[in-house]
Protein backbone atom coordinates (compact mmCIF):
# COMPACT_ATOMS: atom_id res chain seq x y z
CA UNK A 1 0.00 0.00 0.00
CA UNK A 2 1.10 3.67 -0.84
CA UNK A 3 0.71 6.22 1.55
CA UNK A 4 1.54 9.49 0.41
CA UNK A 5 4.50 11.45 2.35
CA UNK A 6 4.92 14.80 2.46
CA UNK A 7 8.24 16.18 1.57
CA UNK A 8 8.41 19.48 2.31
CA UNK A 9 6.39 21.35 -0.56
CA UNK A 10 6.24 17.50 -2.20
CA UNK A 11 4.33 14.44 -1.98
CA UNK A 12 4.54 10.87 -3.00
CA UNK A 13 1.65 10.05 -5.81
CA UNK A 14 -0.40 7.58 -4.15
CA UNK A 15 -1.04 5.49 -7.66
CA UNK A 16 3.16 5.17 -8.68
CA UNK A 17 4.81 6.55 -5.32
CA UNK A 18 6.81 9.12 -7.35
CA UNK A 19 8.09 12.62 -5.44
CA UNK A 20 5.81 14.94 -6.98
CA UNK A 21 6.04 18.55 -7.10
CA UNK A 22 3.01 20.79 -5.99
CA UNK A 23 1.28 21.77 -9.34
CA UNK A 24 -1.65 23.98 -8.69
CA UNK A 25 -3.59 25.90 -5.39
CA UNK A 26 -6.79 26.96 -4.71
CA UNK A 27 -9.61 25.54 -2.35
CA UNK A 28 -7.24 22.54 -2.38
CA UNK A 29 -3.42 21.64 -3.24
CA UNK A 30 -2.32 19.74 -6.07
CA UNK A 31 0.88 18.01 -7.30
CA UNK A 32 2.12 16.52 -10.59
CA UNK A 33 3.41 13.04 -11.05
CA UNK A 34 6.36 13.08 -13.23
CA UNK A 35 6.06 9.67 -13.82
CA UNK A 36 2.36 8.28 -14.40
CA UNK A 37 1.72 12.21 -15.10
CA UNK A 38 -1.72 12.31 -12.52
CA UNK A 39 -2.58 15.00 -10.91
CA UNK A 40 -3.74 14.23 -6.99
CA UNK A 41 -4.81 16.39 -4.01
CA UNK A 42 -2.49 16.42 -1.12
CA UNK A 43 -3.29 14.00 1.81
CA UNK A 44 -3.95 17.01 4.13
CA UNK A 45 -6.56 18.30 1.58
CA UNK A 46 -8.29 15.26 1.06
CA UNK A 47 -12.44 15.55 2.41
CA UNK A 48 -13.59 13.87 5.51
CA UNK A 49 -15.80 10.49 4.50
CA UNK A 50 -18.83 12.49 6.04
CA UNK A 51 -18.90 15.30 3.59
CA UNK A 52 -18.19 12.80 0.75
CA UNK A 53 -21.08 10.97 1.34
CA UNK A 54 -23.20 13.93 1.51
CA UNK A 55 -22.04 15.11 -2.05
CA UNK A 56 -22.26 11.46 -3.42
CA UNK A 57 -26.19 12.03 -2.34
CA UNK A 58 -26.80 14.69 -4.08
CA UNK A 59 -25.86 12.89 -7.61
CA UNK A 60 -28.74 11.61 -9.79
CA UNK A 61 -30.60 9.11 -8.97
CA UNK A 62 -33.02 8.66 -11.78
CA UNK A 63 -32.89 5.35 -13.28
CA UNK A 64 -35.66 6.15 -15.79
CA UNK A 65 -34.43 9.84 -16.80
CA UNK A 66 -33.02 9.88 -20.64
CA UNK A 67 -30.05 11.77 -20.24
CA UNK A 68 -28.68 10.31 -17.20
CA UNK A 69 -28.98 6.73 -19.47
CA UNK A 70 -27.13 8.49 -22.32
CA UNK A 71 -24.39 9.15 -20.12
CA UNK A 72 -23.11 5.75 -18.79
CA UNK A 73 -24.60 4.91 -22.78
CA UNK A 74 -20.53 4.29 -23.24
CA UNK A 75 -19.73 1.76 -20.79
CA UNK A 76 -23.32 -0.03 -20.52
CA UNK A 77 -23.55 0.01 -24.69
CA UNK A 78 -19.87 -1.49 -24.76
CA UNK A 79 -20.42 -4.32 -22.29
CA UNK A 80 -23.79 -5.66 -24.00
CA UNK A 81 -21.77 -5.72 -27.18
CA UNK A 82 -18.46 -7.46 -25.75
CA UNK A 83 -20.35 -9.67 -23.69
CA UNK A 84 -23.24 -12.40 -23.31
CA UNK A 85 -26.21 -13.12 -20.63
CA UNK A 86 -23.61 -15.78 -19.17
CA UNK A 87 -21.16 -13.43 -18.14
CA UNK A 88 -20.48 -12.26 -14.73
CA UNK A 89 -20.19 -8.21 -13.80
CA UNK A 90 -19.77 -6.08 -10.91
CA UNK A 91 -20.35 -2.48 -11.13
CA UNK A 92 -17.68 -1.35 -8.51
CA UNK A 93 -18.74 2.06 -7.03
CA UNK A 94 -22.50 1.95 -8.21
CA UNK A 95 -23.93 4.36 -6.10
CA UNK A 96 -27.28 5.25 -4.91
CA UNK A 97 -28.87 4.38 -8.11
CA UNK A 98 -27.19 1.43 -9.14
CA UNK A 99 -28.25 2.71 -13.39
CA UNK A 100 -25.49 0.74 -14.73
CA UNK A 101 -26.96 -2.47 -13.68
CA UNK A 102 -30.57 -1.31 -13.76
CA UNK A 103 -29.74 -0.96 -17.55
CA UNK A 104 -28.19 -3.88 -18.66
CA UNK A 105 -30.74 -6.04 -16.12
CA UNK A 106 -33.25 -4.88 -17.85
CA UNK A 107 -31.16 -7.01 -20.66
CA UNK A 108 -31.06 -10.44 -18.22
CA UNK A 109 -27.41 -9.72 -17.49
CA UNK A 110 -25.77 -11.29 -14.70
CA UNK A 111 -24.44 -8.13 -12.80
CA UNK A 112 -23.78 -7.32 -8.88
CA UNK A 113 -23.46 -3.91 -7.16
CA UNK A 114 -20.53 -2.61 -4.82
CA UNK A 115 -20.21 0.90 -3.10
CA UNK A 116 -18.90 1.43 -0.13
CA UNK A 117 -21.50 3.61 0.72
CA UNK A 118 -24.60 2.52 -0.55
CA UNK A 119 -23.84 -1.50 -1.48
CA UNK A 120 -21.58 -2.12 0.86
CA UNK A 121 -21.08 -5.87 0.12
CA UNK A 122 -16.75 -6.65 0.81
CA UNK A 123 -17.51 -10.30 0.00
CA UNK A 124 -18.04 -9.15 -3.40
CA UNK A 125 -14.59 -8.31 -3.70
CA UNK A 126 -13.63 -11.90 -3.55
CA UNK A 127 -15.39 -12.83 -6.22
CA UNK A 128 -14.07 -13.13 -10.16
CA UNK A 129 -15.78 -11.21 -12.62
CA UNK A 130 -15.97 -10.87 -16.99
CA UNK A 131 -16.04 -7.53 -16.66
CA UNK A 132 -16.09 -4.66 -13.80
CA UNK A 133 -17.86 -1.28 -14.67
CA UNK A 134 -16.47 1.55 -12.62
CA UNK A 135 -18.43 5.31 -14.03
CA UNK A 136 -16.76 8.32 -12.82
CA UNK A 137 -15.68 6.64 -9.69
CA UNK A 138 -11.82 6.45 -9.72
CA UNK A 139 -11.45 10.21 -9.62
CA UNK A 140 -12.78 9.97 -6.00
CA UNK A 141 -10.52 6.87 -4.96
CA UNK A 142 -7.42 7.97 -2.14
CA UNK A 143 -5.54 4.70 -2.55
CA UNK A 144 -5.81 4.30 -6.07
CA UNK A 145 -2.21 1.81 -6.80
CA UNK A 146 -4.77 -0.13 -4.11
CA UNK A 147 -8.04 -0.20 -5.47
CA UNK A 148 -6.52 -0.89 -9.33
CA UNK A 149 -4.74 -3.79 -8.11
CA UNK A 150 -7.98 -5.06 -6.55
CA UNK A 151 -9.84 -4.23 -9.44
CA UNK A 152 -7.28 -5.96 -11.68
CA UNK A 153 -7.53 -9.29 -9.20
CA UNK A 154 -11.16 -9.67 -9.63
CA UNK A 155 -10.84 -9.44 -13.15
CA UNK A 156 -10.74 -13.34 -15.40
CA UNK A 157 -8.08 -13.79 -17.94
CA UNK A 158 -9.54 -11.92 -21.15
CA UNK A 159 -11.84 -9.98 -18.85
CA UNK A 160 -12.48 -6.17 -18.82
CA UNK A 161 -12.92 -3.11 -16.85
CA UNK A 162 -14.95 -0.20 -18.32
CA UNK A 163 -13.94 3.08 -16.74
CA UNK A 164 -15.72 6.57 -17.31
CA UNK A 165 -13.82 9.75 -16.15
CA UNK A 166 -12.55 13.03 -17.36
CA UNK A 167 -9.48 13.15 -19.10
CA UNK A 168 -6.86 15.87 -18.29
CA UNK A 169 -5.62 17.28 -21.55
CA UNK A 170 -2.91 19.38 -20.48
CA UNK A 171 -6.10 22.65 -20.73
CA UNK A 172 -5.33 25.65 -18.09
CA UNK A 173 -6.06 23.83 -14.76
CA UNK A 174 -7.47 26.34 -13.02
CA UNK A 175 -10.29 26.80 -15.17
CA UNK A 176 -11.41 23.24 -15.87
CA UNK A 177 -14.31 22.84 -14.50
CA UNK A 178 -13.89 18.89 -13.31
CA UNK A 179 -11.20 19.82 -10.15
CA UNK A 180 -14.06 22.10 -8.70
CA UNK A 181 -15.61 18.97 -7.55
CA UNK A 182 -13.77 18.70 -4.34
CA UNK A 183 -14.30 15.16 -4.29
CA UNK A 184 -12.14 14.56 -7.52
CA UNK A 185 -8.94 14.06 -5.73
CA UNK A 186 -7.31 12.01 -8.08
CA UNK A 187 -7.08 13.01 -11.83
CA UNK A 188 -5.83 11.44 -14.49
CA UNK A 189 -3.90 12.03 -17.98
CA UNK A 190 -3.98 9.57 -21.27
CA UNK A 191 -0.17 9.11 -19.99
CA UNK A 192 -1.69 7.73 -16.28
CA UNK A 193 -3.56 5.02 -17.63
CA UNK A 194 -0.65 4.09 -20.16
CA UNK A 195 1.30 3.26 -17.34
CA UNK A 196 -1.36 1.56 -15.24
CA UNK A 197 -1.97 -1.12 -18.30
CA UNK A 198 1.88 -1.51 -18.14
CA UNK A 199 2.00 -1.41 -14.08
CA UNK A 200 -0.89 -3.79 -14.19
CA UNK A 201 -0.58 -6.31 -16.59
CA UNK A 202 -3.39 -5.50 -19.19
CA UNK A 203 -2.73 -6.22 -22.99
CA UNK A 204 -4.97 -3.77 -24.12
CA UNK A 205 -6.11 -0.17 -23.56
CA UNK A 206 -8.60 1.68 -25.23
CA UNK A 207 -9.27 5.60 -24.42
CA UNK A 208 -12.37 7.17 -26.85
CA UNK A 209 -13.81 10.80 -24.98
CA UNK A 210 -14.43 10.10 -21.17
CA UNK A 211 -14.58 6.17 -21.99
CA UNK A 212 -11.48 4.10 -20.79
CA UNK A 213 -11.36 0.24 -21.65
CA UNK A 214 -8.65 -1.78 -20.37
CA UNK A 215 -8.44 -5.61 -21.03
CA UNK A 216 -6.86 -8.48 -19.77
Amino acid sequence: MVDTIRLGMKERCPLCNSISEMFYEDTQRYCRCPQCRAIFVIKEDLPKSDAEKERYELHDTDTEDAGYRKFVAPITENILKDFSLDAKGLDFGAGTSAIISAILREHNYNIKNYDPYFHNFPTLLEEKYDYISSCEVIEHLYKPAEEFRRLREMLREGGKLYLMTDIYDERDFGSWYYKNDPTHVFLYTKDTFAWIKEQYGFKELLIEKRLVVLRL
